[in-house]
């Protein structure tokens, strides 16, 4: 019987060879498989008169074959054959090619009809149509409106993987000891589908409403997992007992008298809870959430100083090795002065530096330890930890806390999380529960506002000429594009011709719109800036390849950054002063805004393009936000409003969007705020009832959140 837990060479067809090209992909297990959600469709379903079509957009045709199908090698092209047939509709004829697949001729009969998806072009006046995918079509036996178009890898092809999902739906139908993790009332409540409709829906839609049915009930399971492991993860434990911090008060004014500068009325308001907090005797749960550039980690140095001054420790993590050593050079420069001792940690750093590193760490020499999820290793050990402070901490999974749950005296570590992402109050509730929240909702004096631009894919020559004046200057640049790599390369020869996918994320909108590739565009960058060192990010290269480049382009040595959205957190390039984000309306607001944020963090003016060749009004309205504000609280405001629960697909590059560990492979936590909401009650209504899971009707519940915990606790070591 074959279940969620099936190893993925278990099913028919699939062996070893095809298993490896599965993984590749993440997929191992037959759960795996059918949460490898498509990336768009095809809709085949949509029949075109032949002589309505538009040459060059790929659309369905009812055809029946009018000719017999040649066979014949090109001349002058070595072994090329073409097959050809010509077909009709009562609107007209065309003429149908198939290169080097000369089986084809046996498929075609005289007076069958078939199902045509391709793009018509003419050529010497004659419609044609190249390679296009066909089905045959039987009077009365409907055909499937949408064909699903899922991400592949070599060796798996679109048909393998839609009958390998078709297959484990229904043997997953079959099997009497499935169990739907969410309870029958929950599903009643909130208008939900079953689990199994849902994939079913989501995989092979027969409309717009079953995709909207099946995704909404996705959704809902994942962010209901998503509340249940934040509340059953210990996050909610904010009336434990933790060390008092004596006099932080007066330790947090010394900090701030010591500064060069004046801190914000914003930053005195949250570094005097985050005192308040820390002299409670009660342990420390706060958020500080700011815009870009607002100066949350000056709150959290205030922090760390009332720590060290009180004879305790700090673990300052961050998601990155160039965020660590960031942080770990700024703090530095603030802590020196003030005689508290910082170091450094990461995967990189050195076996003897390493050693040598701890044994300060253990003998209490070390005040504040900055680095990455190094510090949650084994053999990390602490003399009196106060103190934990996690960067950006959704890209940390929920658990990351509970690792560092020993602290000094025996009692746990104050916890400080900072969020670059301008949360909206009420959602940074709902994300982070009990977390007491600190808002920096003002901006530093004399930071510029960076000017931004929304111009079409025509300005390109012009933008050339930008990047070639200001690389000139001395400044760097980075290019953002949402795909890592062509996705016509992800496809089939045979299957390329599905052209434009229907991308859900805007239907009906600017769907036909080409994604810029990251890889095709350095590509092309090199060839016409020659001169400049053209580097590449994204989030297929491994971590260190990553940090590796990142240092190179903060050092100078890469002029422009081609990057997808890795770049949008907290890294800090001053000498950036330019951003071209092209296919902006691929993006929502908050992002937009994150990576408008790379740049103006110098002296030098700044400047943010968005290149989008988009018509839609919906698309138009976020651009303009974009040029007439810098106000990252507004923007996440406007972007909850304007893009609501709609979002069908995450990112063209397959990236995760800032939900950590835990898998959300359809759910947004800023886009889908109703369902969040939903969830959000379902999860404590549940919890008030059974606080542990352990009644009989939530046992596949509980099995759900547990394997989710653990992958959250797996992905920090």
């Amino acid at each position: 019987m074959i279940n969620r837990d099936t190893g993925i060479t278990s099913l028919p067809g699939i062996g070893e060879v095809r298993a490896a090209a599965f993984a590749r992909l993440g997929i191992f297990t037959a759960g795996d498989l059918v949460r490898h959600y498509p990336r768009g469709y095809q809709r085949r379903g949509d029949i075109r008169a032949v002589r309505d079509a538009v040459p060059g957009e790929p659309c369905a045709f009812l055809l029946t074959v009018g000719t017999a199908p040649t066979v014949r090698t090109m001349p002058g092209r070595g072994r090329m054959t073409i097959t050809k047939f010509s077909a009709y509709d009562e609107s007209g004829k065309i003429e149908i090619s198939y290169f080097n697949q000369p089986y084809r001729a046996k498929s075609f009969n005289l007076g069958d009809t078939f199902r045509f998806w391709g793009k018509i072009e003419i050529f010497s006046g004659r419609r044609q149509l190249a390679n296009p995918i066909s089905e045959p079509y039987t009077e009365g036996v409907p055909l499937p409106e949408f064909v699903p178009v899922y991400s592949l890898s070599e060796g798996l092809t679109q048909k393998l993987m839609a009958s390998s999902v078709d297959g484990v739906l229904a043997a997953f139908a079959r099997d009497p000891g499935y169990k739907d993790p969410v309870p029958p009332e929950i599903r009643e409540k909130y208008d939900l589908c079953d689990r199994l409709t849902a994939l079913r829906r989501i995989h092979f839609p027969g409309s717009y409403e079953d995709i909207e049915s099946g995704r909404r009930t996705l959704v809902f399971d994942e962010l209901l997992r998503f509340s249940l492991c934040i509340s059953l993860s210990g996050k909610g434990s904010s009336v434990s007992p933790a060390a008092v911090m004596e006099d932080a008060d007066e330790l947090a004014g010394m900090f701030c008298m010591s500064l060069p500068f004046s801190p914000t009325g914003a930053q005195r308001r949250a570094i005097a809870d985050i005192a308040k907090d820390m002299a409670s005797g009660r342990r420390m749960d706060r958020l500080v959430c700011g815009d870009v550039g607002s100066g949350k980690t000056l709150c959290a140095e205030a922090a760390a100083f009332i720590a060290a001054k009180n004879g305790f420790q700090t673990a300052f993590l961050a998601p990155t090795e160039v965020l660590a050593a960031q942080h770990y050079r700024n703090l530095t420069k603030v802590f020196e002065p003030l005689g508290v001792r910082v170091g450094l940690l990461t995967g990189s750093t050195k076996a003897a530096e390493r050693r040598k590193l701890l044994e300060e760490l253990r003998s209490g020499e070390i005040d504040v330890l900055t680095g990455t999820h190094a510090l949650l290793s084994e053999g990390v050990d602490f003399a009196r930890l106060g103190l934990a402070v996690t960067d950006e901490q959704h890209r940390f999974g929920v658990r990351q806390r509970t690792m560092l749950s020993s602290g000094g005296d025996g009692l746990p570590p104050h916890i400080l999380v900072m969020s670059a992402t301008p949360i909206p109050r009420t959602l940074a509730l709902m994300l982070y529960g009990d977390l007491k929240a600190s808002m920096i909702d003002e901006m530093p004096p004399g930071r510029q506002k960076i000017d931004t631009y929304a111009v079409g894919s025509g300005y390109h020559e012009r933008l050339i000429a930008f990047i070639r004046r200001l690389v000139g200057e001395g400044r760097q640049v980075y290019v953002i594009c949402p795909a890592v790599g062509s996705l016509e390369k992800e496809i089939k020869d045979e299957e390329r011709v599905t052209g434009q996918l229907l991308d859900l994320s805007d239907i009906g909108g600017d769907s036909g719109i080409k994604l810029k590739s990251a890889v095709e565009y350095r590509k092309q960058l090199k060839k016409e800036l020659p001169e400049l060192s053209v580097g590449i990010l994204h989030g297929k290269m491994k971590p260190q390849e990553k940090d590796k480049v990142m240092r190179a382009f903060a050092d100078g040595e890469i002029s422009v950054l081609v990057s997808t959205t890795v770049i949008e957190v907290g890294v800090d390039v001053p000498n950036a002063s330019l951003i071209i984000i092209e296919n902006a309306e691929r993006f929502g607001l908050s992002q937009l805004h994150q990576l408008r944020g790379r740049v103006g963090r110098g002296s030098a003016k700044s400047y943010c393009v968005l290149v989008s060749d988009a018509e839609s009004e919906q698309a138009k309205k976020r651009l303009s936000i974009m040029k007439e504000t810098n106000d990252g609280f507004k923007i996440a405001e406007t972007d909850l409003q304007m893009r609501g629960p709609g979002e069908f697909f995450p990112a063209p590059d397959g990236s995760a969007m800032q939900h950590g560990a835990l898998d959300l492979g359809l759910a947004s936590l800023c886009d889908d705020t109703g369902l969040l909401e939903a969830a959000s009650e379902a999860a404590k209504a549940l919890l008030a009832d059974d606080p542990r899971l352990e009644k009989p009707e939530n046992a596949a519940l509980a099995g759900s959140v547990s394997e989710a915990l653990k992958g959250a606790y797996d992905a920090l070591n």
